[in-house]
């Protein structure tokens, strides 16, 4: 038996509905039991507040939850625990650090955005640059969907205070040098935020290598809970940020006048969190980190190689992004046809894939599209379901082509 095929044993979702083909894991995986029995354990057996209380129930929650924060802090090679910060997912994790930084700035300030960014890392920087009277620019792309390199560093010329860049595309499957990108940015003193949000799931990131000064993620993109996202990077920048939330938990001190704020990382985590989502998504960890990662995205990746030649190879088919080493997506259109006819009819055929505009609709106006479909794979997707998928879109378009 092949490892894809054991992996996909491992979640229940994928064993149950065999007639079903999952092609929507950029958006969010299904969780493999493991994660489902450490969510329903804390709820039946350790569930309490975490921090607060002294008896031992809220003691073993506060122990279990804690484990994930350093779990993390392994998994990502962050120096210290206190440099992960659990929010409730990548999108909070943006916005805490643009409105974290509203007095760190002055006005015609330059915050540089990679062309790719999903709507999370690029309307968060709006809102900042309009309350701070910012200036905001986009950065160009190559062929390959990645961005392009000498545009960048001439826009760094005009030394930008904050740079937001897409460590993977959701919607190309480009991969970016963040390494190079953050190293080019910090020559010109910028501080540099990374969405890894489509990365973390697929491959090793190593925080410490990046250097960059955020990093955020979410849990639900590689087989966690929802509900839990993350933002680390370097501990006098998390130290920047003003609170986005403020209120219990977050406090050492509290008087009717004013209030004294506590260290990272409980500064910047006000209030109940997520606590079973936290402690499970421990598991979703130490389940990949019991895997060859390399080897699994060695695989995934010939998966999407032989899908998108074979998509190549159908007449009419429109293909988006990058060709030689794309990260877990392929984006593409039926030409003469809605991206929302192709995807319905493939989900009446079992297909289920995403259609749209993917949450980053400048990206595609800049394609010069208002939409597409996409398809996107985890590590329980298996070589069968690729060629079911191909034969169903051969069929979707012989159908289409005939009502016309």
């Amino acid at each position: 038996m092949s490892q894809p095929h054991t992996l996909a044993t491992e979640f229940p979702f994928i064993a149950r509905h065999p007639d079903l083909v999952y092609l929507d894991s950029a958006a969010t995986t299904q969780k493999p039991q493991v994660v489902l029995d450490a969510l329903m354990h804390t709820y039946q057996n350790d569930y309490a507040n975490v921090h607060r209380g002294a008896h031992q129930l809220s003691e073993r929650a506060t122990s279990a939850y804690e484990a994930t924060r350093h779990q993390l802090m392994r998994f990502l090679n962050v120096p210290k625990p206190e440099q992960v910060i659990f929010t409730h997912g990548t999108t909070e994790s943006i916005n805490m650090v643009a409105k974290g930084l509203l007095k760190q700035v002055q006005p015609n300030d330059l915050i540089l955005v990679d062309q790719t960014a999903h709507h999370a890392n690029l309307v968060p920087w709006q809102v900042l640059a309009r309350e701070a009277e910012l200036q905001l620019k986009t950065i160009p792309l190559d062929t390959q969907g990645c961005i392009d390199i000498a545009a960048f560093e001439r826009l760094l010329q005009h030394k930008p205070k904050i740079v937001a860049l897409s460590h993977v595309s959701n919607v190309l499957g480009s991969c970016n040098d963040v390494c190079k990108l953050t190293q080019l940015a910090h020559q010109y003193g910028a501080w540099v935020l990374v969405d890894g949000a489509q990365a973390v799931g697929h491959f090793s990131v190593d925080i410490s290598a990046i250097n960059c000064d955020y990093y955020v993620f979410s849990s639900h993109k590689m087989y966690g809970p929802s509900g839990v996202g993350v933002l680390t990077g370097k501990q006098d920048a998390l130290e920047r940020l003003e609170p986005l939330l403020t209120g219990g938990e977050m406090v050492v001190q509290v008087s009717y006048e004013s209030s004294r704020y506590q260290d990272l990382p409980h500064r910047l985590e006000a209030g109940t969190p997520p606590i079973a989502e936290v402690i499970a998504f421990n598991a979703a960890l130490s389940w990949l980190m019991q895997k060859d990662r390399a080897q699994l995205f060695a695989q995934e990746q010939n998966l999407i190689r032989t899908m998108r030649q074979a998509l190549s190879e159908i007449e009419g088919i429109e293909l988006y992004g990058a060709s030689d080493h794309p990260v877990g997506v392929i984006a593409f259109n039926l030409t003469g046809h809605h991206h929302y006819d192709v995807t319905a009819l493939l989900d009446q055929h079992g297909i289920l894939m995403r259609s749209g505009h993917h949450c980053a609709m400048p990206l595609l106006q800049s394609l010069g599209i208002e939409g597409c479909c996409r398809l996107s794979i985890g590590l329980y997707t298996q070589p069968e379901d690729m060629q079911k998928t191909i034969e169903i879109i051969q069929q979707v378009k012989v159908f289409l082509d005939e009502l016309e």
